[in-house]
């Protein structure tokens, strides 16, 4: 006779009213260290009511700063929040910084709001394996982000933030079921929230300036009717499912082999191969489609 197996007991609920949603006004730089320390409150177990102890500040202020609602906070506060839930500091006041800049903050203002927690600004090392990680992944990431974002500070920006965050979250990073796939999600994340969209769709009208179609016109060619067909091409590569998008871009703009490009994905070489199959055929059949035939009978 077998004993029956008791059922797993349910972990207890959270006390008190559950954290709300992040504010729609909320920008992207701001949700770069904001999402990140919403995922360590989850995690951690604790309460309003437990961090209002542990900060001095109260719950009220505390669900204002986890939403995004209410004025900017300042770095004093966020230091001491991030302390309690264990996040480094340096990748998290970089992205505090850049997010208080694009909030129309003055740089006085984010130096008097962080004078009192200088020492905590102290870079220290990140993880040896973000660090490998990084050294192997940036010149692509770069590559990709470049396919999007003209200006090369722009650029700089998109991927440096992209890591900072990776390192917020480096120890869910490891956890996943494929680190390449989680890093790039937050890669495209990053740049696709500073890409120009149009109807939804992120813009890449820009690159068509820089094809190799056009850098390798010899001196006297028509560069007029090249530059009118990219601008077509890429027109219709910005309407492709996101991952056909990363896979056309990646390869046929950044020449990327197919097996790199699976590499950089987190995904099998077969499904870049399917990918770039249907993303081509989706382009011949926008950029050429078959003529109508004349004399159609009923």
């Amino acid at each position: 006779m077998t004993t029956p197996v008791e059922p797993p007991v349910p972990p207890p609920s959270r006390p008190g009213r559950k954290l709300g949603p992040i504010a729609d006004s909320v920008g992207s730089a701001h949700r770069a260290w904001l999402v990140p320390m919403r995922e360590k409150y989850i995690a951690s177990g604790l309460t309003l009511s437990d961090l209002s102890v542990l900060v001095r500040l109260a719950k009220s202020k505390l669900s204002e700063l986890l939403r995004g609602t209410g004025l900017y906070p300042r770095w004093e506060v966020v230091s001491s929040l991030s302390r309690e839930l264990g996040m480094p500091s340096s990748p998290l006041y970089r992205l505090w910084r850049q997010a208080a800049l694009e909030a129309h903050k003055s740089s006085e203002w984010v130096k008097r709001s962080s004078d009192k927690s200088a020492m905590t600004t102290v870079p220290p090392d990140p993880p040896l394996s973000h660090r490998a990680f990084r050294e192997l992944m940036e010149p692509s990431y770069f590559r990709y982000a470049h396919a999007f974002l003209a200006d090369i500070d722009q650029c700089d920006t998109a991927v440096s933030d992209t890591f900072d965050i990776l390192w917020l979250s480096w120890n869910e990073a490891l956890a996943s079921e494929d680190i390449q796939r989680y890093a790039w999600n937050v890669l495209r994340a990053t740049v696709m929230s500073r890409t120009p969209h149009l109807d939804g769709r992120p813009e890449l009208a820009p690159a068509a300036f820089d094809t190799v179609a056009l850098r390798t016109l010899e001196p006297g060619e028509d560069r007029t009717e090249q530059l009118v067909e990219s601008l077509e091409l890429f027109k219709a590569v910005s309407r492709l499912p996101d991952q056909q998008l990363d896979v056309f871009v990646l390869r046929h703009m950044c020449g990327m082999p197919p097996e790199d490009v699976a590499d950089l994905l987190g995904v099998p070489p077969a499904t870049v191969r399917s990918d770039e199959r249907h993303a081509e055929h989706f382009l011949e059949s926008v950029l050429c489609p078959p003529p109508e035939t004349e004399g159609k009978t009923s």
